[in-house]
Parts: C-alpha cells; structure tokens; sequence
C-alpha cells in the first residue's frame, strides 16, 4: 500500500470542522433507512410488508436526495450521538483539551433522555424512524441490540477516562434489557445467540452477540465482578464458532438468511468485538481467529488505495461507512498494517469529503452521492478518525 502524507494537523483540522458542521445541526440529521418518517410514503406506502421496503429503498437508493421533497424531518440517531461522544473522549485523552471533554458529557446526557419508551427490563436505544426488513417490522424507537450496544460503549469509553460511577449504571440497565427482553435464538452449555430486536425474528446476525459479549465483558472489568461472565463468553464462542476456514464472517448464520456474504463494516463490527472482549477478559485463546480475520479483512475488503469495498467480491458502492470502519479497526495495529489506516483515511478525505465539515455518502462507479446523512457519514468519520489521532 502506497505511503500517505496525512499528518495530525490535517486530521485534527477536519474533525474541528465535522464537528462544528454537525453541532450546527443540532446533531439531527437524515438517516439512511429512514423513508418511512415521510407522512407523504407512509400515507401511500406505509400499509404492507413490501410496499414499505420499496418507500425505504428508494429513497435510499436514490442518486439524489429526497428527504426534504418527501418532508422527511431530520432527527436524533443514538448510535450517531455515541460515535460523536467516543470520538470526543478520543481527543480528550490525547490532547486533554476539556472542551472535548465536556462535548461528549453533553452528548451522553442527550442519549440518557432519549431511551426508547416502554415497559423493556432496562436501559435501551433504537431508531427514530419505522424500520421494515425482509424478516421483521419495527416501529419508530423500537430498541435495537446493535445500537445499544454502540451507546453502551461511549458510555463504558466515559466511565474509563472519568471513573463516574453513573456512566457504569448506564450500562447495568442495559445489560437487563440485552439478557431479559432480546429474543434467544440459540443456547446450550457453550454458545449463546441474540436477536437484533425485542420482536419475533429467527434471523440470527453474527454481530449482534458478539457486540453484547463485549458489552458484559467491559462492564465486568470495571466493575470487577463475573456475574455474567458465561453469557460474554457463550455469546462471543457462538461468533467465533462461525468463522469460516478462511477466516472470514457471513453476515448471518446460516448464511443464506441473507443476501450479504462477507461486507465491509460488520466484519469490522465483529473484529473490533472480539478485540475488546480479548482485552477485558484477558482471555487470549482467540487470537489466532482474530489475526487471520484481521488479515482477511485488510486483503480482501479494501483495495490498495484505500478505498473500501463493499463486499469480498464487489467493489462499488465505494461507502463512507466502510472507510470509517477500517480507520477504527486498524489504528490500534499500526505495527502490523503500518499504513493501512492512514492510507483509507487519506482516500477518505480526497474522494468523500467536501472540505467544510461534511462528509458525503457513496461513490459509486459513475457518480457521487454528495449529500450527507448524518449519522453514517460525519459521526462514523468523526469516530474513526479521532481514533486515528489517538492513535498515529
């Protein structure tokens, strides 16, 4: 891979205005599956199963964007707000500058007053907007593993540079809510399996249990107890369990549940997982699973200069999101992929970003989807490249 020249100060200059840019927003935005929030869609689509996947995925998939024709409202995405906040203590801990600090206090006093509503067992976040899948429906502000899951993170990342005991009670709550109202798809004496969602589903998608092992396995650290450790360690040999013999994770088990094979950002997800999860428990026996999926993932979704792939076997939609993902997942391992990061971030910032905050989302073979949404562009960019920072 060709060396880059992005130094800190140009790094630290486009997080400054990232950041700013979305502040500006209020930290609202667009969101990529969020078709149905549009009153105009849901009056003449909102009725079924498939005439709602085709308002989402059209406008998804758009060349252009039609949130404002559609009056599609800008809203408040947890995970979005949790990105933000973890790239902020990422700056704090490297600059010790309080302002970050204090921005990423102020984002999590946002998420403790957005919870999703209703009578779940604990702490919970999910999409501000109607979500229809293949498999499920799920109505605006459902909770959602993989999203709480992120919020409790940023959460776990506060408690670690502040010590503040509340951050850590975020996160008790929400580990109720991930072992007593998630639906179980899977358990015996050594492997345990989450749904995505508090609904009926049988589609078991790899990352959500091995994020919720992390979860418990950081939480367990810092509050120096075990209770849950069989859980962390069922939920995260399930995930392991279904590494394939050349190292890579399908996005389902089995595989065919779904049309992803092996994509960019969740074989990411699941990495940096397993990861934390080997850090917190000191348990090191995956290692070897981990390295080879880290080597499968810098060979075989990203291209040598930089640019993410979609998936094992596509190149285009170049997406924003998958950039991010392997600025997070390969920072840490400068030694072993010494300019991979910087060479993503570095393609990142040349082909994706407008040079006044705003981050777009896709670049297709012929044409570039220059608009942002919010939460998949800024906040996953704003994550990945203070970590980048922390990091260089």
């Amino acid at each position: 891979m060709a060396e880059t020249k992005l130094s800190n100060t140009k790094i630290y200059s486009v997080l400054n205005d990232v950041f700013l840019w979305s502040q500006n927003q209020g930290f609202r935005g667009y969101n990529k599956h969020d078709g149905l929030n549009s009153p105009i869609l849901t009056l003449f689509l909102g009725w079924g199963k498939w005439p709602r996947i085709v308002a989402i995925q059209s406008v998804m998939r758009c060349p252009i964007n039609l949130r404002s024709f559609f009056n599609i409202k800008k809203t408040y995405n947890p995970k979005g707000l949790a990105l933000f906040a973890q790239g902020s203590l990422d700056l704090y801990r490297y600059t010790q500058n309080e302002q970050h600090l204090q921005n990423a206090e102020t984002l999590l006093g946002i998420l403790q007053t957005i919870k999703s509503p209703g009578k779940w067992s604990g702490n919970c976040w999910g999409y501000h907007y109607p979500w229809q899948d293949p498999g499920f429906f799920a109505p605006a502000n459902t909770p959602n593993a993989v999203v709480t899951c992120f919020v409790c993170e940023a959460f776990l990342d506060a408690y670690e540079v502040t010590q503040n005991s509340q951050y850590l009670d975020t996160v008790a709550r929400a580990i109720e809510f991930f072992l007593n109202d998630l639906t179980i798809l899977k358990d015996t004496n050594e492997e345990l399996c989450l749904a995505y969602m508090p609904l009926p589903m049988s589609m078991r998608v790899l990352d959500v249990s091995i994020l919720i092992g992390s979860v418990i396995a950081r939480f367990e650290k810092y509050k120096k107890t075990t209770c849950y450790r069989n859980h962390a360690d069922r939920l995260v040999r399930y995930v392991i369990n279904q590494q394939t013999d050349y190292a890579a994770w399908f996005y389902t088990d089995p595989p065919e549940d779904s049309r992803i094979t092996h994509d960019n950002y969740h074989t990411g997800f699941i990495l940096d997982a397993l990861f934390r999860y080997m850090k917190s428990t000191t348990n090191f026996s995956y290692n070897d699973y981990y390295i080879n999926g880290l080597e499968y993932y810098a060979k075989h979704l990203f291209n040598k200069n930089g640019s993410p792939k979609w998936m094992h076997n596509k190149d285009y939609p170049f997406d924003i999101h998958g950039a991010a993902q392997g600025i997070i997942t390969f920072s840490p391992h400068m030694e072993k992929f010494p300019d991979l990061a910087n060479s993503i971030a570095a393609w990142a910032i040349d082909n994706m970003y407008t040079g006044n905050g705003r981050f777009y989302y896709q670049k297709t073979r012929y044409y570039t989807k220059k608009f942002t949404l919010l939460r998949w562009c800024n906040a996953w960019m704003y994550r990945a490249l203070a970590k980048l920072y922390r990091y260089k």
